[in-house]
């Protein structure tokens, strides 16, 4: 039986303004934001021009930045998936944005499946020739090499169904690259109720590192790797600086993200983590 706790009260500073609670699971570590926007409610939470992984806007030099950057770290993803899986095979990119990722990784040779809830980004990223599903559910078993969540898993309602529906599409032997931010990170303390990558009601769920081993682990998949997505300590210093004083404070937000990178490397807590789960060669997929 699992006891959760109140952990902190966050601000949707974005959108709404309204606040939510963050409660401890205490088994997993795992917080989730409450109360949880329904299914109709939670649209009207992205509806804003400055949910910027849904656009290509580059209007703004903190936008320009950032787009700067996301082209930088694909390519670094690239890399890192082929160095998980050495024959190009398919790739799912669930959550895929505006489809950059989706798009670099058909051009480097591999076949790819998207899928996009959000109409706007889905629009964008059929321009740009790559091949998206309107649901995971119409794909069949073990039938993907490789499948990437981008800072999606946190947004999702339902965590362990989903991670259920990654175990049924990945192949044995398969990999899962999932990507979160981590609130046990130097930046969530120094920020506290101001760090960006709370971004309540849109995060459902705040991942630790037991959080996320021990729910893969409930599905018999194996987390093999955590890495540090050092960009993120950055992007998420700069906003969180917003949110706390209503500038963006370049210089305060860039030095809080250097001693994030720095506290992790000796604590290896980084702002964002990216995890590497293999599914075993002989799993099956329960029925």
């Amino acid at each position: 039986m699992t006891s959760s706790e109140l952990y902190l009260k966050v601000k949707d500073y974005s959108v709404s303004q309204k606040e939510f609670s963050l409660y401890l699971d205490t088994s997993i570590d795992l917080l989730a934001t409450t109360p949880q926007p329904t299914s109709d409610e939670l649209g009207s939470y992205y509806e804003s021009e400055d949910y910027i992984s849904h656009t290509d806007s580059s209007r703004s030099w903190f936008e320009k930045i950032y787009q700067f950057i996301k082209k930088t770290a694909i390519q670094q993803k690239l890399k890192l998936v082929l160095a998980e899986q050495k024959n190009k095979g398919i790739l799912l990119d669930i959550g895929c944005g505006t489809g950059d990722f989706l798009a670099a990784a058909k051009s480097s040779g591999w076949q790819v499946k998207g899928y996009e809830p959000n109409e706007k980004a889905r629009n964008i990223a059929l321009q740009k020739g790559v091949e998206l599903t309107y649901s995971t559910e119409d794909l069949k078993d073990n039938s993907v090499d490789v499948i990437t969540m981008w800072h999606v898993l946190e947004h999702v309602p339902d965590v362990k169904a989903q991670i259920t529906e990654l175990k049924r599409l990945v192949k044995p032997g398969g990999t899962i690259i999932i990507a979160v931010p981590n609130y046990k990170s130097f930046d969530a303390h120094h920020y506290q109720n101001h760090w960006a990558a709370y971004d309540v009601p849109r995060h459902l769920w705040h991942f630790s590192k037991k959080s996320i081993q021990s729910l893969f682990a409930a599905q018999g998949l194996e987390l093999v790797q955590v890495k540090p997505m050092w960009f993120d300590s950055f992007y998420v210093s700069l906003l969180s600086e917003k949110y706390k004083t209503g500038k963006m404070n370049m210089i305060q937000g860039f030095w809080i993200g250097l001693c994030s990178n720095l506290s992790g490397m000796r604590t290896k807590e980084f702002s964002s983590h990216i995890y590497i789960i293999k599914k075993p060669k002989s799993s099956h997929t329960a029925v």
